[in-house]
């Protein structure tokens, strides 16, 4: 099928490919909203892609007291990596390092999953013997002695198979700053979909990458044919009124969540319009060889 046009912005006729993947999520709480996010931001740095950082990682969604198990401000983080025990060293490392030293904060299960990844009775050894065992309706809680005084964590938290990683699209405008505007209208409206994230910077990622690449040991590389700089000397993907390509990547919980998250995105990409924002928009994919999800871009228009 051709092409299509929607408020003036070229929609390519391509696809997303997605993959499976592992996911878990915690409740981060605090005091106050502050330190909630603070706990949360830091605990998911270093987390935009399993290529090079073992892991993704975000926050899902910011809650408030009356949504958490302590009843004060909080935020749901979402942690994916290709296997258990990479998904499992993750979470220890990163709740150990980010949210036990976090001033106030308390950590609590986030996800009912097919399987449980240890937290708290794995953190629990800080307490040098000095922490305590308490089950409260049917859960168990850790309660850690710290210098401010109990870090209370939940014992476990689930663990699902069903999550997908890697749903994605191409934001392409006439300049940077355009280009900039989209993603970002793109990003504000993933954030209100449930159980999905976007783990780059901001939600956007300017470095599309492709498999491999000239020098040894390179995972990934430059993606030429989208780089506007190269377009005279490179089979490239542009048209003369493309300038600057960011990228949305997505993570969900699930295949819905993936869906849902790609057309608000693209929703609001559309809606803004080309004169403030993208005049096409695009997908990356392996030819569907390599992933098992496929989202084409044609289903996921308003």
């Amino acid at each position: 099928m051709p092409n299509v046009s929607v408020n003036g912005i070229t929609i390519d006729d391509t696809f997303a490919e997605a993959f499976g993947m592992r996911a878990t999520a915690i409740i981060i709480t605090a005091p106050n909203r502050k330190w909630a996010r603070q706990a949360a931001i830091t605990m998911t740095g270093f987390a935009t892609s399993v290529i090079g950082c073992g892991c993704e990682a975000a926050i899902d969604v910011e809650l408030p007291p009356s949504a958490t198990p302590d009843g004060r401000p909080g935020c749901r983080v979402m942690i994916f990596a290709m296997g258990t025990e990479e998904l499992q060293k993750q979470l220890l490392n990163r709740v150990g390092q980010c949210v036990l030293t976090s001033p106030g904060s308390a950590c609590f299960a986030g996800l009912e999953g097919s399987a449980a990844l240890k937290l708290g009775s794995a953190l629990r050894y800080f307490g040098d013997g000095w922490q305590i065992s308490k089950k409260i309706g049917g859960r168990h809680f850790w309660r850690v002695p710290v210098m401010d005084g109990e870090f209370l964590c939940e014992a476990t938290t689930g663990l699902t198979k069903e999550a997908v990683g890697g749903g994605n699209f191409f934001v392409m405008a006439e300049s940077s700053a355009k280009a900039l505007v989209a993603a970002e209208a793109a990003v504000a409206a993933i954030s209100q979909v449930p159980g999905a994230i976007v783990p780059f910077p901001g939600g956007i990622a300017r470095s599309g990458s492709k498999i491999g690449g000239k020098y040894k040991g390179m995972i990934a590389s430059a993606n030429e044919a989208y780089a506007p700089t190269l377009r005279g000397v490179v089979k490239s993907a542009l048209g003369p009124d493309i300038n600057a390509v960011l990228e949305i990547v997505i993570d969900g919980e699930t295949n819905d969540a993936v869906t849902a998250a790609m057309k608000a995105g693209i929703k609001a990409v559309l809606d803004l319009g080309p004169h403030k924002g993208a005049v096409r928009i695009s997908a990356g994919n392996y030819g569907g060889k390599l992933g098992k999800f496929i989202y084409s871009l044609k289903d996921m228009l308003p």
